[in-house]
């Protein structure tokens, strides 16, 4: 079978490292070691973290809360590290669709590259309703619907700048949640050793009728999917890598921080939350990214005795969304861009203005997330289908991501190169990536059980689609261009001329 020229560069090597279409010099290398690191903290810290994790503890108990994101964590980390040694050894902003095409299959590249995008622009239409929501819990009588478009506009703004004014955004952004975080445990350990709540809370939640662990494994099983949302916006570390001033140090310092992240803000979080409240309290299911007053957050401040905690973990959890939204839109459109570089998206995408920014691809994503966002107004129950259909989207990339870096590191030793070559490297390997592929496929598999169980097709394809989607395409262009995997002994191992000006 015959590769097209797409397909030959990207197995070759050269795929995304072409300049700007238009002439530009392309995206710039202006996001700072700060930077970096605080987008890599922020993608770990969202309204997973600040509203649904009181609902792990429900279903599971607190020993089966704390089990799942511990576990979920630590393949996350070595997910991460997996990334960093991939994207220090090529920083672009297509990252692991570029990886997919060079280390294994330039169509999965393709699908990978998509998958990706349309995760980014369905999850952007949802946060923008969510983000109206907030607001209307101070302004009730005003249109949703202003909310969002404003909110639009304002992520528009940040990033048609320059690329450094999303880090600046993002740094600030991510140092408001990192502050909550550490005020919250500070006052829960407070409540926990008596300090602040007499008298000491203690452990005794922990022993509480059937806890620690409730249900056993199938409840911990369960639960693996709500902490594994919690941590995906993690992987954008490795698209900022194509715009960083040196993706030498800043990648690696942002990576090797994430086990200690998960440790501090999840670990931590969730034991004072599964410490003060009982896991049998009706309030931890009740929370949801319309209703602050349920956050298990809100519930501790309020505990404390700390007024205005409702208010205050409102407009904590509005920049939360506003991060999501405002990383989105940056991790999408350097997608789309990179897919375009690469001819799997129309060539006017592959352009940028003077300051480094793929306009085209910006409003494009940006635009499509309006699109979506309006099928809310006008057809909820599409809307609806569209969000339950890319919930896995998610676990797919980071299944990309892994067996991209195992494929590359069985490369390397096929080819007799030496890790030293490396300037980043991962520790176990192979066991970090064949643990992240593994963790991934279960939670993916695991889904939806009963719904086998049943022989409910329809709810099979609905939950299931982000799988369908992404097998249609990587067949679709294999059969289409014809691609191979490609061999360890034929892929290149260098990794090109820079992808970036700056």
């Amino acid at each position: 079978m015959t590769n097209t020229p797409a397909d030959t560069r990207a197995a070759t090597g050269t795929v995304g490292n072409q300049k700007g279409g238009d002439g530009h010099g392309g995206v710039q290398r202006n996001l700072k070691t700060r930077h970096i690191s605080m987008i890599a903290l922020g993608g770990c810290i969202g309204t997973g973290l600040f509203m649904t994790s009181g609902s792990t503890i429900a279903k599971a108990g607190p020993g089966g809360g704390l089990v799942a994101y511990a576990a979920m964590g630590i393949m996350v980390y070595f997910l991460m590290t997996s990334l960093g040694e991939l994207a220090t050894h090529m920083p672009v902003s297509g990252s692991f669709a570029v990886y997919s095409s060079k280390y294994v299959d330039p169509a999965l590249g393709f699908a990978m590259g998509w998958d990706y995008w349309l995760n980014w622009t369905i999850s952007g239409a949802v946060d923008i309703s969510t983000a109206a929501l907030l607001v209307q819990y101070w302004l009730p009588d005003t249109p949703g619907w202003v909310w969002s478009l404003l909110v639009l506009v304002v992520v528009f703004l940040i990033n048609a700048l320059v690329v450094s004014a999303f880090g600046e955004t993002e740094f600030w952004l991510a140092l408001i949640k990192v502050v909550t975080i550490i005020v919250f445990l500070v006052v829960g350990f407070a409540m926990v050793c008596g300090i602040m709540f007499h008298p000491a809370v203690g452990l005794r939640n922990f022993a509480y009728k059937d806890a620690p662990f409730v249900g056993g494994l199938p409840a911990i099983m369960s639960v693996f999917l709500i902490a594994g949302y919690s941590f995906q916006g993690t992987e954008v570390v490795g698209v900022t890598a194509g715009e960083s001033e040196d993706p030498g140090k800043a990648v690696p310092k942002a990576i090797n921080d994430v086990f200690w992240r998960i440790l501090l803000f999840y670990v931590l979080s969730i034991f004072v939350i599964a410490a003060l409240i009982p896991y049998t309290s009706p309030n931890l299911l009740g929370a949801s990214d319309s209703n602050i007053a349920m956050s298990p957050f809100t519930l501790v401040f309020q505990r404390a005795g700390l007024a205005g905690a409702a208010s205050v973990m409102n407009a904590v959890v509005l920049t939360s969304i506003l991060s999501a939204v405002n990383t989105g839109a940056y991790a999408s459109s350097r997608m789309l861009y990179g897919l375009a570089k690469d001819h799997y998206a129309p060539r006017f995408l592959a352009t940028t203005t003077k300051r480094g920014i793929p306009m085209a691809a910006l409003l494009s994503t940006l635009g499509m997330e309006l699109a979506t966002f309006a099928t809310s107004i006008f057809g909820q129950s599409f809307y609806m289908w569209l969000v339950t259909a890319t919930g896995l989207t998610g676990f797919i990339a980071w299944i990309g991501i892994a067996l991209s870096h195992y494929r590359f590191r069985r490369a390397f030793h096929r080819q007799g190169r030496s890790l030293k070559e490396l300037k980043y490297r991962t520790r176990l390997f192979p066991l970090g990536p064949i643990l992240a592929m593994v963790v991934c496929v279960i939670v993916i598999a695991g889904q939806d059980l009963p719904a086998f169980t049943s022989g409910d097709w329809r709810e099979i394809v609905m939950t299931y689609f982000s799988v369908i989607l992404v097998a249609g395409l990587y067949l679709g262009y294999k059969f289409t261009h014809h691609t191979t995997i490609v061999p360890l002994e034929d892929i290149d191992l260098e990794p090109g001329p820079t992808a970036v000006s700056g």
